[in-house]
């Protein structure tokens, strides 16, 4: 896995968070932290190759996904482990504290 992020859809997001960890970015193109967020998540895909899955979820094209978990605000990054939330970040977070919370969920 390299610092690209799979976008996931309505179809096809169930079936990416159901084995292993999984970190999924709730976001829009008009969020300007979400903007900000994507870099740090860059770094930490790299950081955590080989231990999760780094994704994200447009709101605005999947807002289903975005109120089956509760997303109010964005950028939500949600971490799953084999298909059930574990943990979830509300605003921009840093590359360490999601590398860490990785760490943990593995």
């Amino acid at each position: 896995m390299s610092g690209v992020l799979r976008e996931l859809s309505t179809d096809d997001f169930d079936a990416a968070v159901a084995k292993g960890v999984t970190v999924v970015d709730f976001w829009a193109p008009w969020c300007g932290p979400c903007k900000m967020q994507s870099p740090i998540l860059d770094r930490v895909a790299d950081a955590v190759a080989g231990k999760a899955a780094i994704v994200k979820v447009n709101i605005e094209d999947h807002n289903d996904l975005a109120g089956r978990f509760g997303v109010r605000s964005i950028p939500t990054i949600l971490i799953f482990k084999d298909g059930k939330v574990i943990q979830t970040f509300v605003g921009m977070q840093l590359a360490e504290d999601l590398v860490r919370a990785v760490a943990h969920a593995g």
